[in-house]
């Protein structure tokens, strides 16, 4: 994580990221590229190679190792444009330019090169030229990280139609073009543990001590819970591979893809941590000293500790504060609200108009990702429309050019994606000799293209057309989405998260704590209807759990709300009545459990 500032933009989709390095760094803000869609990583690079008259020479989806290569040529433009960035705010005027300003304008006020910076501005003659030189040797670029979303991961195929290597698989080829990359940042893991892509890591040198005991390029983990990391890391360790930041994620107050825990909550889990962070950090420290002696590596610096952040769902000064306050975290991760910064990230003026007109009932969970793994939505996106307008035209599902999400066999012996046109069809045949219910087809149509969708906005917001046409925008942001209403610059929204301004929220917008708890107790109901209905003895016992962790998270909540509650005493009031009332709301679905 870049030094100068608390928090990092984290991967959102395919394309709303795909290019923040570019817009960020040069402000020493971090920011997380998704390196899963080759062919998008490749089609930006040509519009930057061009806009920014840099060579480029296209590497072809048929040429030899052609993923790893575009994903690897993509990075390497990134460090490029950025170390070039960089030079040019170095030589920079304070007084004619605005970036170098910008660039201390935004640190957060605490830090020593925004107090210099203050100095500076208030000086005159040498004294000024003096600082002037002095804080140029503050200007640090933000890092730019990498995501692997480890569950896609399908294996491909020759032109003859033979299968490829195990290492020719999508996160497998992704981490290869990273490795050999010359971007300077680290690798983000999420969505569980791989074992054959963790294992594929021992392959390059990068991801171990040099003889300085430094990292080329840090391995990250997003993980739901301490239990998560703690699995997770020790893989690693036995491998030697440490893992230097542990990214904790919100199960459903977040963007994109969301793995709920067993009902448990932001809160609690970020007290394990706090409470078990050195016995974690020994633990994978010591495992990872000795494999790394046994492999005939250098060792790591004694004094190594994994970072700890929190993302999902934080919306202003004093959440993020308190979080890092209270929780002694190293840093927040701010998603979603970035998504209406367009110097940040890369959304289609469409969309962005979409989501300022969205109702809070708009920003819901779906079903359609082909993962079968809840997903994020926005009810007026384009391509809602999309998917909607094929099934009223008597084609759903999607034309498949991209096939990341390939993962079904039921009628194929090759993988296909249970959004494609292909897959659908053949389900609607099976409803149509009555093989399957109305409930299950209408679920499979829910199904969307995640493919086109995720990436099409990086494309638009470039003033290009995507491939083949494909205009419909997939968007997923985070429940916390829905509050913030406005588009607004770079300076208002970093200004926003340490303070110096109040962006105006809706009124309604709930503690980042409670609406977690809410967007559970949402999906403890809907759990516990499918339940009753499938009368499943094995399931009911997990809500059992699953309830019995909310009861606790809750006390655990009402225990902390004096602390937590920071701005006036009717903001503690109200989260006093609303754990009051969700506490009451739960006890009832008690009998729901036992029938």
């Amino acid at each position: 994580m870049s030094s100068v500032h608390h928090f990092h933009i984290p991967v959102m989709g395919l394309g709303f990221t795909v290019d923040s390095p570019i817009k960020v760094a040069k402000y020493g803000i971090s920011s997380v590229v998704s390196i899963m869609d080759d062919q998008l990583l490749e089609d930006i690079r040509r519009r930057y190679s061009r806009e920014l008259t840099i060579p480029y020479i296209a590497i072809h989806e048929d040429d030899d190792d052609s993923r790893a290569k575009r994903v690897e040529a993509y990075l390497n433009l990134l460090q490029y444009v950025v170390n070039r960035e960089m030079r040019h705010l170095q030589s920079q005027d304070f007084v004619l330019d605005k970036d170098i300003n910008q660039y201390f304008d935004l640190l957060p006020k605490d830090h020593p090169a925004a107090r210099l910076y203050l100095m500076m501005k208030n000086a005159a003659g040498f004294k000024r030229l003096d600082l002037q030189e002095e804080l140029r040797k503050h200007l640090v670029p933000g890092r730019t990280d990498v995501n692997i979303m480890t569950k896609v991961d399908k294996i491909n195929y020759s032109k003859s139609g033979e299968a490829l290597g195990r290492e020719y698989s999508d996160a497998l080829a992704a981490l290869r073009g990273f490795a050999k990359s010359k971007l300077e940042g680290g690798v983000v893991f999420s969505a569980g543990m791989n074992p054959a892509l963790y294992s594929y890591m021992e392959e390059f040198d990068v991801f171990f001590p040099d003889e300085n005991g430094a990292i080329k390029k840090p391995v990250i983990l997003k993980v739901s819970d301490y239990r998560s990391a703690l699995i997770q890391g020790k893989f690693l360790a036995k491998k030697g591979i440490w893992v230097s930041e542990f990214r904790i994620e919100s199960g459903l107050n977040c963007g994109g893809h969301a793995f709920a825990t067993d009902g448990l909550l932001a809160g609690p889990i970020l007290d394990a941590f706090k409470e078990d962070r050195k016995e974690l950090r020994d633990t994978l420290f010591h495992l990872c000293q000795e494999a790394l002696e046994k492999k005939g590596l250098a060792k790591l610096p004694e004094n190594s500790q994994p970072k700890i952040t929190y993302q999902g769902g934080i919306g202003n000064a004093e959440e993020n504060q308190f979080l890092m306050d209270y929780y002694q975290l190293d840093g927040t991760g701010w998603g979603s609200p970035f998504l209406l910064v367009p110097e940040a990230t890369s959304v289609d003026e469409d969309t962005l108009q979409r989501l300022l007109q969205a109702k809070k009932s708009d920003f819901y969970l779906s079903h359609a990702s082909p993962l079968g793994i809840p997903f994020n939505n926005l009810r007026n996106s384009s391509a809602e429309e999309q998917r909607i307008s094929r099934i009223e035209k008597g084609r759903p599902g999607s034309p498949c050019y991209k096939k990341f999400l390939s993962f079904n066999t039921e009628f194929t012996e090759k993988p296909i994606c249970t959004a494609s046109r292909q897959y659908q069809d053949l389900k609607i045949k099976q409803r149509a000799k009555g093989e399957i219910s109305e409930e299950e087809i209408n679920g499979v149509l829910e199904k969307d293209c995640l493919c086109e969708g995720l990436s099409a906005p990086a494309i638009l917001s470039g003033g290009e057309v995507p491939r083949r046409n494909l205009k419909a925008v997939t968007i997923c942001p985070g429940p916390n989405l829905a509050y913030f209403k406005g588009i607004f610059s770079l300076k208002e929204m970093v200004d926003h998260i340490y303070g110096k301004v109040s962006l105006k929220l809706d009124a309604e917008r709930p503690h980042v704590f409670v609406k977690e708890l809410q967007l559970y107790m949402q999906h403890l109901k809907t759990e516990i209807s499918k339940t009753v209905t499938e009368n499943n003895k094995k399931q009911e016992a997990y809500l059992d759990k699953f309830r019995k962790n909310l009861f606790e998270g809750i006390d655990y909540y009402q225990g902390l709300v004096t602390v937590f509650a920071m701005d006036a005493v009717s903001g503690m009031e109200k989260i006093k009545y609303q754990l009051d009332h969700l506490k009451m709301e739960l006890q009832e679905l008690t009998p729901g459990l036992t029938k």
